[in-house]
């Protein structure tokens, strides 16, 4: 994974980062974890899942609120972090450094125009008030 600096970010709080694999690999920003409060709970999208860009595919619960998870690329839901089954705090503790899932996308051209549509970690730090 790289730095956050390399992060793309979705209106409704999800990172992407493009990683070295050419798998999207999928995240919540630490604006939507402190909004969330303590994590308690992951509902993951199911391996092999297609999906498209903005849908809403996975559900995070915490002692507050559920949110939505959703696909900030379109493509096919290729890996799920299993760590966020027993550890979903995960999120609290590093946003940035757990991934939730992993999409790959159908072609590299519409990947990069999905990612070009999303947001760079200043621009979303200046939407989001993070």
């Amino acid at each position: 994974m790289n730095t956050q600096d390399t992060f793309k970010f979705a209106e409704t709080h999800e990172w992407a980062d493009l990683g070295s694999d050419g798998l999207v690999w999928v995240g919540i920003s630490n604006h939507a974890q402190e909004a969330l409060g303590d994590v308690m709970f992951f509902q993951a999208p199911k391996l092999g899942q297609q999906v498209k860009q903005g849908e809403a595919i996975a559900v995070i619960e915490s002692v507050k609120a559920a949110s939505d998870i959703h696909a900030p690329v379109s493509g096919e839901i290729v890996a799920i972090n299993d760590a966020m089954a027993d550890t979903p705090e995960l999120v609290n503790e590093k946003p940035y450094g757990t991934w939730l899932f992993k999409i790959k996308s159908s072609t590299e051209i519409s990947l990069a125009a999905e990612l070009d549509l999303l947001m760079s970690m200043e621009e979303y730090s200046a939407s989001a008030g993070a």
